[in-house]
């Protein structure tokens, strides 16, 4: 069964520089190459759900600048349905990323279009409805996350960046990926089984961890990789888990299979030219 995603979320194009170490506040640093990458944590994992063998659509927005053809050819080369794309005026969203020799990132992203993707139209919706798995993340407007998760579809939820959330939104998600940061803000308004079902903590090179409202607690392993940029690696993981999930593989498999996918990333520079294909995530198990 060919696994049918849904990710409705943000489109960037990355400015991305190479650097000996990360600025300090009021610091400048000397770096190294530079070079633009498509990305936005929508498409990433758009793409990386695509490359792990999913067949997935993505509604999305871009600019009617120069920068919105790169992120539109990046996702249909990678097979994605890019129907549900919109171009609204204005500039597209832009990531501005430095990475050091340690593999570590620092991120700002201006929204652009993204800001823009609200009121998801009837066809958007359908879309939605039509998918085993609703992937979205918080790069675009939080009330069109709520919109595209009451369609009803299983609803992953890769709440990075980190935000508080109104309680409505997280009772409409059945899966939550978050890393260790992005779990202590959303810890604030409670535990987070008791604001969702299922949760998944991603723990950089450790693996991660799963644990559901039925008592089920475990923790996975990562293959052991050298690491060159770790910017994709969770957008990685969570589109390879989406697709895991809508295979229906067992939990402790699905979340393996996306610790992989994450490893395998990290090892190769940039953002979704890092992204692992199927056969890639295997070969690293």
């Amino acid at each position: 069964m060919t696994a049918r995603i849904v990710v409705v979320g943000s489109a960037n194009l990355d400015l991305v520089v190479a650097a000996p170490a990360l600025p300090r506040p009021g610091e400048t640093v000397l770096g190294g190459e530079f070079t633009t990458v498509p990305g936005g944590k929508g498409a990433n994992q758009a793409v990386a759900a695509a490359r792990a063998g999913g067949h997935v659509g993505f509604v999305g927005a871009v600019g009617d600048d120069d920068f919105a053809r790169p992120q539109r050819d990046n996702l249909v080369a990678a097979g994605v349905d890019v129907s549900r794309l919109r171009t609204v005026p204005g500039p597209s969203g832009v990531a501005l990323i430095a990475v050091d020799e340690q593999a570590e990132n620092l991120i700002v992203v201006a929204p652009g279009a993204n800001a823009a993707l609200t009121d998801l139209s009837a066809e958007d919706l359908t879309a939605v409805a039509g998918a085993d798995v609703l992937l979205c993340q918080l790069e675009i407007p939080v009330e069109t996350v709520a919109q595209a998760a009451a369609a009803g579809t299983f609803t992953v939820l890769n709440a990075a960046p980190a935000r508080q959330l109104p309680a409505g939104v997280l009772s409409t998600v059945d899966l939550l990926v978050v890393n260790e940061g992005e779990a202590e803000v959303l810890a604030q308004a409670g535990d987070l089984l008791d604001l969702v079902p299922r949760v998944v903590t991603t723990l950089g090179a450790r693996g991660a961890a799963y644990a559901d409202r039925a008592g089920l607690r475990l923790e996975v392993a990562a293959p052991k990789v050298r690491a060159v940029d770790t910017t994709a690696a969770g957008d990685a993981f969570t589109g390879a888990l989406a697709v895991a999930w809508a295979e229906g593989r067992p939990v402790e498999e699905a979340v393996r299979w996306a610790c992989a996918a994450g490893a395998v990333c990290a090892t190769r520079p940039g953002a979704s030219s890092s992204l692992p294909t199927r056969a890639e995530i295997e070969a690293a198990l």
